[in-house]
């Protein structure tokens, strides 16, 4: 079979190209720069994604697409109408890429969305499931909502299968960004005032994403589907930390500050959101995965983690 994923230089799509060389797919690898290396690949395009991009020759014999190229999140966007920015890549350029791809026979297209799609946070003990109202808060989860409407109905209109999945946060080796950052201040011991937070978060572990991925590009049971992935496992921010420093053979230098002095020094300094994800709940119902495809996440948590550690250098 012959795939075609954007992003194929990415944190996600790197691991996603080496499992589907070793189960022997062809895979074109779309990036944005032509400095850009892919190992094993069939052919590279480059290029931004955008709503005019000719994709026509990229697409030829394609039999799926992975699309996980995308405006990502970031904190203290700078940008003066951060919605319109978001919409040029996330929705116009998704939804060129899917009209092109099911004018050029495409069977399936697999969209990586995001949990921000259902919203920003749960009820302890009420995680997301599928069937939710979408409740998109900020303006990346705005996007990619609107990407998820736009591709459903080129579905109806054209016949070509869409999978949506909406992961929450991916960690694994090479992770970055915050994740890190809290990697990086458990291994050199650096205390932090999280030793007492009872919330509970969903995360997925990179290689079981990848997994999930996997078995929608050809699941029956997958088209035009949506679904939630996670590890399966949910901890708390004081679980995680400890985890992590079990991982890194290290002890977790962890205070015990009251969950809401932390939520009121995140706000008098301006980290509203950050300390809402230190402190708040995000769990994802794995569910409709497990029963309609038969997945189950092959990587524990812990398993995970050991694994991220092993590609740490902070």
């Amino acid at each position: 079979m012959q795939l075609l994923i954007t992003g194929a230089s990415g944190f996600v799509g790197k691991s996603l190209c080496e499992e589907l060389r070793r189960e022997e797919h062809t895979v074109v690898a779309a990036v944005r720069s032509t400095n850009t290396h892919v190992d094993n690949v069939e052919r590279i395009a480059t290029g931004s994604i955008d709503e005019v991009k000719d994709w026509s020759v990229v697409l030829r014999d394609v039999d799926v697409v992975v699309h996980l190229a995308a405006r990502v999140h970031v904190m203290n966007d700078k940008a003066v109408d951060p919605l319109l920015e978001f919409r040029k890549v996330n929705v116009d350029g998704t939804l060129n890429l899917a009209l092109q791809s099911a004018k050029a026979g495409v069977k399936r297209f697999i969209f990586i969305s995001s949990i921000k799609v259902n919203g920003e946070s749960t009820i302890l003990g009420k995680p997301f499931t599928e069937d939710d109202v979408e409740n998109p808060e900020d303006a990346y989860g705005i996007s990619k909502f609107e990407a998820e409407r736009g591709l459903l109905l080129i579905a109806e209109q054209t016949g070509m299968e869409v999978v949506i999945i909406r992961p929450p946060l991916v960690y694994g080796a090479g992770v970055k960004a915050n994740f890190a950052s809290m990697m990086r201040a458990i291994k050199h011991g650096i205390p932090l005032p999280l030793g007492a937070i009872h919330n509970k978060r969903s995360f997925v572990y990179v290689g079981n994403l990848v997994s999930l991925i996997m078995r929608c590009i050809d699941h029956p049971s997958a088209a035009n589907q949506v679904f939630l992935v996670s590890d399966g496992y949910d901890l708390s921010t004081t679980e995680l930390l400890c985890s992590c420093a079990e991982a890194l053979k290290v002890k977790a230098r962890l205070l015990a500050a009251p969950q809401g002095l932390i939520e009121a020094c995140g706000a008098l300094l301006g980290k509203r959101d950050v300390a809402h994800r230190l402190c708040g709940n995000l769990q994802v119902d794995i569910t409709k995965a497990r029963t309609l495809l038969g997945w189950t996440p092959p990587v524990s948590v812990m398993d995970g983690l050991k694994a991220t550690v092993l590609g740490f250098n902070g």
